[in-house]
Parts: structure tokens; C-alpha cells; sequence
């Protein structure tokens, strides 16, 4: 006959007649059935009560209108926003709470019904979100009243108030749209009669408005059962609204509150509107920063290898003399004109991509901008940054560290990105339709892109603002995901141009990309499928070196071209005299002592200690260097001992294709060596047992790298 529900600690009383029996409707169906649809008429009519009283009924001020409030970013502005309150006011009922607050730089933490409490708690009428600096003129810092403790600044990006106070507050303006809101609310605030005619105060603690400029170091994150708060460690808050004002945009705190990311759910939006994959055409543009010879190689290598599988591929050589920003502004302006061009891909020189799906994987998250995360190998370099500082540098995030070490994935709003990613072909015709979009201010060319998306830098339109109450929706939203494993980035700052082949110096800066590139294929499987040979007694026979890897040596060493003359007398060495002398080119000469003892450190120290058990090694060798056989020159080596503890001999080329003859010899074995294999090596000791030669070539050139190796 009533009924009494209790609803989230607020009472709802209900009263209805018994339906079942007086409703005609109801008489004609089955009890089970009628009961049912009771129930449901019921929880229709609670579900609308409960849209009214828990959540926020919100209005959308100026949305399409033309934005003439100025760029109060660097100058005072924003009446605008005063005029449109002030007009939204007079149709509202007097006894209203109203929350004016910009949106597109605000994040929720949590519902009105807190808010409300914590509104009511103050004893004012008006609540004004509080900052640490003072804005726009600082010299009415000494008319504004003190406080014990706390923020004493007033911040117009966010307040709270009741309707008849609202309106008494901006009677008076009477300013234009570019002339400055805050500025009006701080005179009133600050005049004594007015501050307590309106009742106003500053949430100075931030238990309801957290501004986050210069203020970026007080908040943390705070992880709750199934959600994620704010929390100010200076004042042990946890404010209801974070407003990323001034330049602090886009944070990282977005990326979390109140359930974007939690640790029980992980990213709850990350598998939502993805976009198929059907019918989509992208532009390549392949970015390069190197030399002009190198990128010239390289960019004609891509031409040539790949150049049919995209719809068009342009390449801009040194020769054209277009610097990187015009390129990249060019690459950007052939997608826009393409009715065909979906999507633009930009990728760097300096990135290695390994996920063949990256495309696939950047489209179907359906984000304006959008990049894979890639970084390098063994560090916290990436290709983004989790927040910006004050003055818009890089700043480190609480959860930088987690991204990149994929401790917490997801696709996260990030407010700088470089090196890779994606855009879509619509945000660059709209959004960011300028011909420049590399270049402001005194800013590099990536910090510079990245500025000019986060504030949507746009020809032949007006500077569009949207409002919920009072919101600056401006700029393109920029993402990273590291949802997956991408490749990584390559250290480039200290890379050589001097030598023929520069990678071969990369084993310090780059080792994965080394690694790939200069390491035999099969070295891995030495261990694990004994993948090591005993041709003869204490001679070990492995892969170490690729053919590439080989090549590349010899090829350094000829194109440095000074090989000794094959005499006892050698200045190289110390004591100037070779007992065994060979025609050679030390690794000293060539600069590549450090990286070749970091070859035998790596690779062969290793099998060293699993082949002589008991024997530990630091793989130091002074003597190192590449040994030439041919014909008409030196053909052989005569038997002798080295003066090493153990001896490694690679050979760099192969038998029967690039020369005839040659091997080694083990002559208290009687047992040879004669078809080495190119990238093999050969390790075995070096004094008293193992008296060696090596035998006669008879056509082409044999090269051979040697290393002495002592403890």
C-alpha cells in the first residue's frame, strides 16, 4: 500500500495503490506477468529520480558560437565567458546551485553529492577555485586577504555558488568579450564590502577545485577499490575537480580519474570505438636526419624495395635543399589535397619498427593523433612525454616510468609526441589545416608541431571555444599506446660519419640493431642445440659473425687500405719487432679496439668459460687485427705459436668462392682445417700446444680476423 526506499543514504518516499487488483490493464493478464511489469514501472520511475538528484543537470554556454574573448593564455581575456553566464542566469530558478567550470581541461574525480557537501561545509555562498599564482596582475597581491594557510589567489576557472548570489556577482559587468574575466572576479573579491555582500570565499585548501598550475608537484595519484582520485600531499585533499589550467592542458591525471585506468579494470576505454579496418588508404611520409649521402641511400633503397607497395611515394633528396620542416609541412599538405588520403604515417630515420600490425593497430584505436610507443633499448627514452612543465618542457609523470616499462598499458593522452605516429587526414583538413605546423617561436620542430596540435592551430576559421558553462575546448588530443610491443628507437646523437660502414661502431649506442645486423643468425643456438664443433683436440669451432657482419669488416679495412709490409720490424706493437709477421691492419688503426674487445666480451667470453671449464676470462687482447692472404703477396704462415692464452681466428670470407687453398693447420695433431666458414670462428690455445700454420692459398684474397686473448 507504501513504502519507504532508502537510496544511497538520501530517502525517496513512494505511495501507489495496489495495481494488481484495481488496474483493469492488470486484470487481464497473469499475476507473474502484471507483477513484473509493475516492478519495471517502478525502477523506470526511480531511474528518472535518481538522473535528478545524483547527477549534475548541465548547459552548454556558447557551443558553435564564434570565440571573441582572446588569447587569454598570454594576455588577459575571457569576459566572454561573464557574458554568457551572466545571461544563463537570469533563466535559472533562484534557489540553485550552479558549478561554472571550464571543461576541456577539467576532469571529474567525483559526483555532486560530495561536491555539495563539501560546498555547504564552507558557510559561503560563493566557493571560487584557489591557485598559487597570481593572475593577471600581480600587483593586487597585497589587497588580497591572507590566509594561515593554503592558496591565496583566486582562480576563475572554476567556482560554485547559488543562483542569487551568481547574479548579484556580475551585476556590475558591463566588460567586453576580450577583456578579462578573472580580473572582474579578483576586484570583487579582494573589495572587502562586495567579498562579504556575495559571501565569498576561496577553496583555498582544495578539497573541491585543484588548479594544477604550479601547483603540479603537490598531486598524486590516489588508487582506490575499483577508482582513481586526486589527492594534494600539501593539504591531504582530495579535490572533486582538476582543472589542468594555464599551459598545464593536457596531464597525465586524465588519464586515470575517475575509472579511465585502474589497476582492478586497466584500461577500461581502450577496446571502445575502435574503427574497422575497410577500404582505408595511407600516406607514408619517411622522415630522414642523417647525412645527405645516407638518407639518399636510404630513402632510394625504400624507393626501390617498396616504392610499389604505397599509393605514392615522393622523395625529397639533399639536393633539393628543403630543410626538415618544410618537408614534413609539404608531407602533410599532399595528404590534405588527396581525397584518397585517410590517414598520414609519419616515421622517422631513427625508428625501428618490428610489429607488422602497427598500422592496423594505430587506425583501429580511431584517435586523432596517435603514436606507438617505442623506446631505447635499456632506457626510459621514448618517443613521448607524460606532462609538460611550467613553461613547456618536458616534465616526468608519476606513471612515466610504468608506461615505458609497460608495467601499466593502455592508450593515454600524452601532450608531446615525436619520431612516429599517425594522424588523420580529416583533423589535418579541419583542425589543423595551416600550411606551417612545424615552426613557432623559438621552439624546436617537434615541440613546435606538438604545440601548434595541443592548441589547434587552424587557417580560415574562426578560434573556435566550446562551453560547458565555462570551458576552453581548443586543441587536438594526442595519444600513445603501448598496448603492444612496436620496435624501438635508435640513439643517434653520438653516431660517426667518418668510416665506410658507421654501424659497425653502433655496438656501444645501438646493441639490439647491432646485434641484428653484425651476429651470426644461428650464435643463439650454440648453447641450446650444441651448436659448437671439435674439429681437432682443444679447437672449438663456432658461428660468431653475419655475412654482413664480415663483409663490412673486410670492406672497412681495404677502404682503409694501409696493410702492413709482412717484416719482422713493426712500430705497432710494443718492442717493434714481429716474430710472425702477416700483412694486416690492426683494429687500433681503424678506432675499433674498444668495439672489437667488446665483440670478444659479449660473444665469445661466454663459450670461452662453457669450453674450458675452470678458465674465466676478461677477454683482454692488445692484439687484434685482420690478416690478408693472397697469391703474389703473403700466400701462407709459416708454423708457430701465438702469444696468447687462447687465440680467436674468424674467417671473413669464403672458400671456393672468393679464394682457393688457405685453412690452419694444428701440427702435433696432424689435424687442418681447410674449409672454414665464413663467420665462423675458430678458438683454440694459444701457446705450448697447439704449434699451427697456416696453409698456402693459391688464387683470390683469404681474410681472416685474429685476437690474442689474455686473461
Amino acid at each position: 500500500d507504501g513504502g519507504c526506499l532508502r537510496f544511497n543514504s538520501d530517502y525517496v518516499l513512494l505511495t501507489w495503490q495496489p495495481l494488481i487488483s484495481t488496474s483493469d490493464k492488470y486484470q487481464s493478464l497473469d499475476w507473474k506477468q502484471a507483477f513484473l511489469e509493475t516492478v519495471l514501472t517502478i525502477c523506470s520511475l526511480l531511474w528518472r529520480m535518481w538522473l535528478q538528484l545524483f547527477y549534475l543537470s548541465w548547459k552548454v554556454l556558447g557551443n558553435g558560437d564564434t570565440w571573441n574573448g582572446g588569447d587569454y593564455m598570454t594576455a588577459p581575456g575571457g569576459g566572454q565567458k561573464v557574458n554568457l553566464l551572466k545571461a544563463a542566469l537570469q533563466n535559472m530558478e533562484e534557489d540553485k546551485v550552479v558549478l561554472f567550470i571550464d571543461s576541456y581541461d577539467v576532469v571529474f574525480a567525483s559526483g555532486p553529492k560530495e561536491l555539495l557537501k563539501k560546498f555547504q561545509q564552507t558557510n559561503h555562498k560563493v566557493v571560487f577555485s584557489a591557485e598559487t599564482l597570481i593572475w593577471p596582475d600581480r600587483h593586487l597581491e597585497d589587497k588580497y586577504p591572507h590566509v594561515r594557510e593554503g592558496k591565496r589567489f583566486l582562480g576563475s576557472g572554476g567556482f560554485i555558488g547559488y543562483v542569487p548570489n551568481l547574479k548579484e556577482m556580475v551585476s556590475d559587468w558591463s566588460g567586453k568579450d576580450n577583456d578579462s574575466d578573472q580580473l572582474f572576479f579578483t576586484k570583487i573579491y579582494i573589495n572587502p564590502e562586495k567579498r562579504k555582500s556575495i559571501n565569498i570565499t576561496l577553496d583555498n585548501k582544495c578539497r573541491m577545485f585543484q588548479n594544477l598550475y604550479g601547483s603540479l608537484d603537490e598531486v598524486v595519484l590516489k588508487f582506490e577499490d575499483g577508482r582513481v582520485r586526486a589527492r594534494n600531499v600539501l593539504y591531504d585533499t582530495l579535490p572533486v575537480i582538476v582543472h589542468g589550467n594555464g599551459p598545464t592542458k593536457i596531464n597525465y591525471l586524465g588519464n586515470y580519474i575517475p575509472k579511465v585506468w585502474t589497476f582492478e579494470t586497466g584500461c577500461s576505454g581502450c577496446l571502445e570505438d575502435l574503427r574497422p579496418l575497410s577500404g582505408l588508404k595511407v600516406g607514408c611520409s619517411f622522415n630522414g636526419k642523417y647525412s645527405g649521402d645516407t638518407v639518399m641511400y636510404i630513402e632510394e633503397y625504400f624507393e626501390s624495395d617498396h616504392g610499389t607497395d604505397y599509393l605514392d611515394v615522393k622523395v625529397i633528396g639533399p639536393e633539393e635543399n628543403i630543410d626538415r620542416e618544410t618537408s614534413r609541412n609539404l608531407g602533410f599538405e599532399m595528404c590534405r589535397q588527396d581525397k584518397d588520403c585517410e590517414y598520414f604515417f609519419s616515421v622517422d630515420i631513427e625508428v625501428v619498427l618490428k610489429n607488422k600490425d602497427t598500422l592496423k593497430i594505430l587506425i583501429e584505436q580511431n584517435e586523432p593523433v596517435i603514436a606507438p610507443m617505442i623506446t631505447r633499448e635499456g632506457r626510459l627514452w621514448t618517443n613521448f612525454w607524460g606532462a609538460l612543465s611550467a613553461d613547456g618542457y618536458y616534465a616526468r609523470s608519476e606513471d612515466y616510468v610504468d608506461i615505458v616499462q609497460r608495467r601499466r598499458v593502455g592508450v593515454w593522452n600524452v601532450p608531446y609526441l615525436t619520431k612516429v605516429y599517425m594522424v588523420k587526414a580529416s583533423v589535418l583538413r579541419e583542425e589543423l589545416s595551416a600550411n606551417d605546423l612545424f615552426s613557432f617561436g623559438n621552439m624546436d620542430m617537434d615541440m613546435a608541431f606538438c604545440h601548434n596540435v595541443r592548441n589547434k592551430v587552424s587557417i580560415g576559421k574562426p578560434f573556435e571555444k566550446c562551453f560547458i558553462l565555462n570551458s576552453v575546448c581548443q586543441g587536438v588530443f594526442m595519444y600513445v599506446t603501448n598496448m603492444h610491443t612496436f620496435g624501438r628507437l635508435l640513439s643517434t646523437e653520438n653516431y660517426q660519419m667518418t668510416h665506410l660502414h658507421n654501424d659497425l661502431w653502433q655496438i656501444f649506442e645501438n646493441p639490439m640493431d647491432w646485434e641484428e645486423r653484425y651476429i651470426h643468425e644461428n650464435y643463439t643456438k650454440i648453447m641450446r642445440d650444441k651448436l659448437i664443433e671439435t674439429p681437432c683436440p682443444d679447437v672449438y669451432w663456432f658461428p660468431i659473425l653475419s655475412v654482413t657482419g664480415c663483409d663490412h669488416i673486410v670492406e672497412e679495412m681495404e677502404n682503409f687500405g694501409q696493410w702492413s709490409g709482412g717484416g719482422n720490424t713493426d712500430t705497432r706493437i710494443q718492442g717493434g719487432y714481429e716474430n710472425v709477421p702477416t700483412i694486416d691492419i690492426h683494429m687500433t688503426q681503424i678506432n675499433y679496439q674498444k668495439e672489437w674487445h667488446k665483440i670478444l666480451l659479449d660473444y665469445v667470453a661466454p663459450i670461452t668459460e662453457k669450453m674450458y671449464p675452470g678458465y674465466y676470462t676478461k677477454c683482454t687482447s692488445h692484439l687484434n687485427f685482420v690478416v690478408r692472404y693472397k697469391p703474389d703477396e703473403q700466400p701462407l704462415l709459416t708454423p708457430h705459436h701465438d702469444a696468447s692464452t687462447f687465440t680467436i681466428n674468424i674467417a671473413l670470407n669464403s672458400k671456393d668462392t672468393d679464394y682457393q687453398g688457405g685453412g690452419c693447420r694444428f701440427l702435433r695433431y696432424n689435424c687442418s682445417v681447410e674449409a672454414p666458414r665464413k663467420g665462423w670462428a675458430l678458438m683454440h690455445p694459444g701457446r705450448l700446444t697447439h704449434y699451427h700454420e697456416g696453409l698456402r692459398v693459391t688464387a683470390g684474397t683469404r681474410y681472416i680476423a685474429v685476437s690474442f686473448v689474455d686473461p
